[in-house]
């Protein structure tokens, strides 16, 4: 049974009293031993990424919920009393979400509960909790001092919904991640993605990154699906939503300030 300390955040054996190894400096290498998931080069900047804002393009499959749920338990076990908060587009997804946390914590066979107040969570011995919510904006507010905030599937996610939660993390300095396929060029996520706001971590992960996707299976979805699909699904291209006359680069690109707007009298 491992028991989760309550002070300096350390995870320990019952009866022991040594520190795991890499359990603070090296989130990958403490997922790796004691959750028994071996991440690929990519997943590894992720889980040791320090960064407070960070967003992940990548493609169907490749494995970013379970590595953010990895970063989730990571968080939760090494900083007692901490609050990490998952958003998806539906409870459903931020089930699934919480469940591959909850998997983890069976594999360390980790004591846990529910919060008491919310359906999808988990609290362990050292009062951090991981709270599974939909987006719905009228009932998410309420949390506050969050120290880790994560939205899944971020391009269904309404605006409306992300700037009901940004103040989460306004008092606890605490770090937004988000991660998606693109879903069309509209919505905080492509904004946040094509944007130039510094303190940003990105990370974009095509298929053709991904060494457990093979080739076969990307031209077979090609010949069935078409290359548009491909390009957005696992290409990760944030493609027009709709199909227009031109395309919504080129007219951005043609926008400017320096001619003085027409005023008609």
């Amino acid at each position: 049974m491992w028991e989760i300390g309550t002070w300096k955040g350390i995870i320990r054996r019952s009866g022991e009293d040594r520190e795991q190894p890499g359990c603070i400096g090296d989130a990958a290498e403490w997922v790796r031993k004691t959750l028994g998931f071996e991440p690929d080069a990519i997943q590894r900047r992720v889980l040791n990424s320090t960064m407070r804002r960070g967003i992940l393009n990548c493609s169907r499959q490749w494995g970013k919920s379970t590595t953010v749920a990895a970063k989730a338990v990571h968080q939760a076990c090494t900083k007692a009393g901490s609050t990490t908060i998952v958003v998806s587009p539906t409870g459903r997804q931020s089930g699934e979400f919480v469940r591959k946390a909850a998997a983890f914590l069976r594999k360390m066979d980790v004591r846990r509960r529910g919060d008491g107040d919310n359906g999808i969570s988990l609290v362990l011995s050292n009062e951090s909790r991981i709270v599974g919510l939909p987006a719905k904006e009228a009932t998410i507010r309420g949390f506050s001092a969050v120290s880790l905030l994560l939205i899944d599937e971020a391009s269904r996610v309404s605006d409306e919904v992300y700037m009901a939660i940004r103040p989460m993390v306004a008092m606890s300095g605490g770090a937004l991640w988000m991660m998606s396929t693109p879903f069309g060029k509209r919505g905080f996520f492509y904004d946040t993605w094509a944007g130039r706001e510094a303190g940003w971590e990105r990370v974009k992960v095509t298929a053709e990154d991904c060494p457990r996707i093979p080739r076969e299976f990307l031209e077979h979805e090609r010949a069935t699906v078409g290359e548009r699909w491909v390009r957005q699904e696992y290409m990760c291209e944030f493609v027009d939503v709709t199909s227009t006359l031109f395309d919504r680069d080129l007219v951005e690109s043609l926008i400017t300030d320096e001619v003085a707007p027409l005023v008609l009298r």
